[in-house]
């Protein structure tokens, strides 16, 4: 037990330092870790990983916010469009069947890795 929780933590320190540093991406990190070292399913990983970012989020945005790095106009009106989003998102991720799903997060990993690659 004492060892999965060490791996727990040590996920945790990865995901919030990759947080901290892009802005995002924990997610990449955590529901990978999620499915394949902690073996749960890709339903409850896609949850899990949201319910772990949000707290990591707040704290990143208090850091870029008094560090003067937000255009706030900016970031509301994107704000307004993803909350919408995201409550599509946690009503439909049951309905999709976790091959189609974890197919569908790979590829969005893969094209934004390249896509940052040649930007």
């Amino acid at each position: 037990m004492k060892n999965n929780n060490f791996k727990l933590i040590a996920l945790g320190l990865v995901t919030g330092l990759v947080n901290g540093l892009f802005g995002s991406g924990g997610g990449m990190i955590i529901v990978p870790a999620l499915i394949f070292i902690l073996g749960l399913k890709e339903y409850k990983a896609h949850a899990t990983a949201i319910s772990i970012i949000f707290p990591l989020t707040i704290i990143s945005t208090i850091v870029y916010f008094f560090n003067n790095t937000i255009p706030l106009k900016i970031g509301f009106l994107v704000m307004i469009g993803a909350l919408l989003g995201s409550y599509i998102g946690a009503k439909v991720l049951n309905k999709i069947p976790a091959k189609i799903l974890r197919k569908a997060f790979g590829c969005v990993i893969i094209y934004t890795a390249v896509r940052m690659i040649w930007i």
